[in-house]
């Protein structure tokens, strides 16, 4: 069906429509002929043709000299891309030594706390080991005295009561002898 349809379009074309010999003026597709060669040694008498390969130069390095600098630019993009992810790498290995110097700098920092707060426990537990200590001294040296207090009034009022006023004088005279022979 394809074949024949295109046999059909063939055969009505305008070509086998003419009539009479080919080099005739009732032939139309000499007349056509002749009046194309004509317009065609028109435009190379006006020099058309090497106005447009003119032109198509002139476009062709107008192109080109975009080309070129669309590889310019294109490198120097590349160049600057290349900057720009130099020194974003930089600030980025920079970052990561700040944080690693922080991250040291805080677990030193914690230990020196840990040390501190240790070395504070260990002088608040001296101190109140010897706050202990003085407070027992003292309980004991207190004690001490109100044990002695209590044995001089004891003494006392043992002493009172078997006294009589002739042994009183003669432990005070005693006393004056025992005082006069140290002095002495």
């Amino acid at each position: 069906m394809k074949r024949l349809s295109i046999l059909f379009a063939l055969l009505a074309s305008p070509a086998l429509a003419a009539s009479g010999p080919f080099f005739s003026l009732q032939n139309s597709n000499f007349v056509v002929l002749v009046a194309f060669i004509a317009f065609v040694a028109l435009l190379v008498y006006v020099k058309v043709p090497s106005r447009l390969t003119g032109m198509l130069d002139a476009r062709a390095a107008v192109i080109k000299s975009e080309l070129d600098e669309a590889r310019s630019l294109r490198e120097e993009a590349k160049t600057i891309l290349a900057t720009y992810e130099r020194r974003q790498k930089e600030v980025q290995e920079q970052a990561e030594r700040i944080v690693a110097q922080a991250r040291d700098e805080a677990l030193t920092a914690a230990e020196q706390a840990k040390a501190d707060l240790k070395a504070s426990i260990a002088r608040r537990l001296a101190a109140a080991t010897e706050q202990i200590a003085s407070a027992e001294a003292g309980a004991i040296r207190q004690v001490r005295e109100q044990a002695v207090s209590v044995a001089v009034a004891a003494a006392g009022d043992v002493l009172a009561k078997q006294m009589t006023a002739d042994a009183a004088s003669a432990s005070i005279d005693a006393a004056i002898a025992q005082v006069e022979a140290r002095l002495h």
